[in-house]
């Protein structure tokens, strides 16, 4: 009897806030390796965030709506506790820069101290992504810079109508 292939997920986990190309095109190089990959939307992230919980999934969901073997959840509480409940056995990171390493490495550390099973995988960023991050992206917008490349086409407006939004917000306040 042939023994079934066990699929290999690996779930990357982030803030997106917003998703960029960046992000984009590491899980599209992560689907080169691994069988499924589960873009977990952080909740829980200790930052301010421009967007809501439900509006970054519901951003990242949509960006990845037509990409075959893609997940999009949101996810709560200790990344490791995450990743072996949806059955994954890889955390899928993304490095810039040697200023991401450290932390990175810390990080990765701790998870395997937490969860012996898992293992974290990095991956270098192309090279066209390797200068931005979602909080350039929200500063270049904040300031109506141009960020139209930067992130996925449908989210640029989602960008500008909420910095708008509190921009609106602010002055109604003030008065």
């Amino acid at each position: 009897m042939e023994e079934k292939k066990r699929e290999v997920i690996a779930v990357y986990p982030g803030t997106f806030d917003p998703l960029t190309n960046g992000h984009v095109s590491l899980v599209k190089r992560g689907l080169t390796i691994f069988d499924r990959v589960v873009v977990a939307v952080a909740q829980d992230t200790g930052k301010n965030s421009l967007f809501s919980f439900d509006e970054r999934v519901e951003m990242a969901r949509t960006v990845f709506a037509d990409t075959p073997r893609v997940d999009v959840e949101g996810f709560t509480g200790l990344l490791v506790n995450y990743v072996m409940r949806r059955g994954a056995s890889v955390i899928l990171r993304g490095l810039r820069a040697v200023s991401d390493f450290e932390y990175e490495f810390q990080m990765a550390l701790m998870n395997r101290r937490l969860a012996r099973t898992i293992q974290t995988v990095f991956l270098m960023t192309d090279y066209k992504w390797m200068y931005i991050s979602s909080s350039i992206i929200r500063q270049a917008a904040s300031l109506d810079g141009n960020i139209q490349g930067l992130v996925p086409n449908l989210i640029v407006p989602r960008v500008y109508a909420k910095f708008a939004q509190l921009e609106r917000e602010r002055r109604e306040s003030e008065e």
